[in-house]
């Protein structure tokens, strides 16, 4: 067992160290059977496999050398070392090691699906799994940041489920995890569940430079994700596609954000955040405080699991809004289509959970025509929207 020791996250330098010395050299069909590719990305693939003399069953991580930095893949691997000791974070087995082309090693095997498989669109996921899911992710993510961590990707394609109902999930993937206080200067794009201090230094389409002062790493990032995910799971929807004052979505929200409470009306509230109760505002107003240094820790959300998130109509709770046909992605059979980063142009993988429409007073009780385009999104003219696919066994990275 590893001393998790030091919140300052200094420990991880030191374990980084120590299996730079240690890793060995080994190839892959040697010592594991390769059963099936269950994952792949930017960063490689993911593979399940068993070990040839113990047969054990687990995920091994495959990472070419020709585009992963060595430096890179030993933060990656250490700090999931470091952490996998928590019931809600994947399990590493200690075992890392290069081959003549990889760097490699593996993990806990989940078999079952991520978070974003079981969201219905324009619906979300029932409120009480909702909560069972909140309570065992702000554990984890208050775990990693009392190492002086950071996961920076939280998202529900890096929540693994065991079960149907969110009695058990894992936390994955720490691809893009630094120290607190690690200073970056740009990220290439952006994704929904981007704080706006780190959307402010996205290099996007045609840019050469930003111009914000670099970002320091701080837990903060992580409140903020966490806050669109619970939006995510409760209605099906994204809030916005990234802060930026550009994204009309984004800035109704920040205008909101800034109006004196005891004052606004609830017409003032954006139109698909009035389906939260007051109590729930209150906890999204902590967890996306648009100041980082106002932004509450993860573990507010603890003091609101008693209470209702959703309001309530006739004894039912509101999970819809709007109304509209689901179309093909214009992708054959396939419907499978997560966020991914965004540089300025619209993909069809950035469009699944857009607004269905701009929804104003005039539109809230129209029926929504439906369509979709490959064009860059003018949200005041289109409406869109897309389904969610499904994966069986799922244990992705994301790294840029």
């Amino acid at each position: 067992m590893i001393e998790l020791g030091l919140a300052d996250g200094s420990l991880i330098d030191e374990l980084m160290e120590l299996t730079a010395q240690s890793i060995g050299h080994l190839e892959i069909q040697e010592h594991f059977n390769i059963i099936k590719e269950i994952g792949r990305g930017k960063y490689g693939k993911v593979l399940l496999v068993t070990h040839r003399f113990r047969g054990t069953p687990m995920a091994l991580k495959v990472m070419p050398k020709a585009s992963t930095k060595l430096q890179g893949f030993l933060r990656e691997y250490c700090i999931s070392l470091h952490l996998s000791c928590h019931p809600c974070i994947v399990g590493l087995f200690g075992i890392a090691f290069q081959s003549k082309e990889h760097y490699c090693f593996a993990q806990e095997l989940v078999i079952g699906r991520d978070l974003f498989a079981v969201i219905q669109p324009k619906v979300g996921i029932p409120e009480s799994s909702v909560k069972r899911c909140v309570l065992q992710i702000s554990s984890a993510l208050e775990f990693i940041h009392s190492h002086g961590l950071v996961h920076r990707d939280v998202k529900p394609e890096n929540i693994l489920l065991l079960d149907s109902q969110c009695c058990q999930v894992k936390l994955a993937d720490f691809g893009l995890a630094q120290k607190r206080g690690t200073i970056i200067r740009f990220v290439a794009g952006t994704l929904p569940y981007m704080a706006p201090e780190l959307c402010a230094v996205a290099l996007l389409d045609h840019q050469k430079e930003v111009t914000a002062a670099p970002l320091s790493i701080e837990p903060s990032l992580d409140t903020w994700a966490f806050g669109v995910v619970i939006f995510c799971i409760l209605t099906g929807y994204f809030p916005w596609e990234r802060c930026m004052g550009s994204d009309s979505f984004y800035q109704e929200f920040a205008d909101w954000c800034t109006m004196e409470k005891e004052a606004y009306a609830e017409e003032d509230i954006p139109p698909l955040w009035r389906r939260f109760t007051p109590e729930a505002l209150e906890m999204f107003g902590k967890l996306l405080a648009l100041d980082s240094i106002k932004r509450s820790t993860v573990g507010a959300v603890k003091a609101y699991m008693e209470i209702d998130w959703l309001k309530k109509e006739n004894g039912n709770q509101l999970q819809r809004t709007g109304q509209g046909k689901i179309h093909s992605t214009g992708r054959g059979a396939d419907p499978l289509c997560r966020a991914s980063v965004h540089t300025g142009e619209v993909s069809a993988a950035e469009r699944l959970f857009r607004w269905t429409c701009e929804i104003t007073k005039s539109l809230e009780t129209s029926k929504v025509t439906v369509c979709l385009c490959h064009s860059p999104l003018n949200k005041k003219k289109t409406k869109k929207e897309i389904s969610v696919g499904i994966k069986n066994v799922v244990l992705l990275h994301n790294q840029d």
